[in-house]
């Protein structure tokens, strides 16, 4: 048994979280900062999360490639992100972006606003208060929307498939193999990669949950 879509699929997972986390705790704390337009900016960050996948990997086939302009403008510089591992990050960041930004966002809105404003009024400023205030007291709802945002990158199929193909070896992840093995008729293989995909699902989320209610714990200490 190839095990090549398990390594690609962790590696595209965990790039992806990284540049979701990053991408989503900017724009959590960004919307949650301010004062008008704040329901508009949220659907239009939101929008992935309520497309089907299939419609999110075409829109990103058509903007990046080789017939938009911005396609041929990376292709010109000798970048191609279609049918690439790196285009599958892309796929990957995109629609797990809402799942940690309105993680976060829920998570910094949880904080008591008395504890910024104090941190503000000895003299921190904004980044030091989302640095040394924010992160760490919403740290457990941030770190479950990250293990959230990285199971939904590690499941993508979808925008996956569309960008990236389905290259062994290159970009064929787990759930893009059960595909493969289902319609070349191996149902054997397909079930074995449902049972990985199944195990390490439920091993991030029960971690998930072990760590966010210690640390649940620890905050209400």
């Amino acid at each position: 048994m190839d095990l090549s879509p398990l390594w690609i699929s962790l590696k595209i997972s965990f790039v992806a979280t990284i540049v979701t986390f990053l991408l989503g705790l900017l724009a959590a704390w960004g919307v949650t900062r301010l004062n008008r337009g704040k329901h508009i900016v949220d659907g239009i960050l939101s929008v992935p999360l309520v497309l089907p996948p299939t419609v999110v990997g075409f829109l990103l086939l058509i903007l990046l490639g080789q017939n938009s302009g911005f396609g041929r403008l990376l292709m010109s510089i000798g970048i191609n992100l279609i049918f690439t591992w790196q285009g599958a990050v892309i796929a990957a960041v995109v629609v797990s972006f809402p799942v940690m930004y309105r993680g976060i966002r829920g998570a910094l809105e949880q904080v008591d606003p008395d504890i910024p404003a104090a941190a503000r009024t000895l003299g921190m400023g904004e980044w030091k208060v989302l640095l040394k205030v924010l992160i760490p007291v919403a740290w457990p709802g941030i770190a479950a929307a990250t293990v959230l945002s990285f199971a939904r990158a590690l499941g993508e199929f979808g925008a996956t498939i569309m960008i990236a193909g389905n290259l062994p070896g290159r970009t064929q992840t787990m759930s893009v193999a059960v595909y493969t093995a289902m319609q070349g008729g191996n149902r054997e293989l397909a079930f074995k990669w449902v049972l990985i995909i199944v195990c390490f699902s439920l091993t991030v989320l029960i971690s998930m949950n072990y760590f966010t209610g210690r640390g649940f714990r620890r905050k209400k200490r």
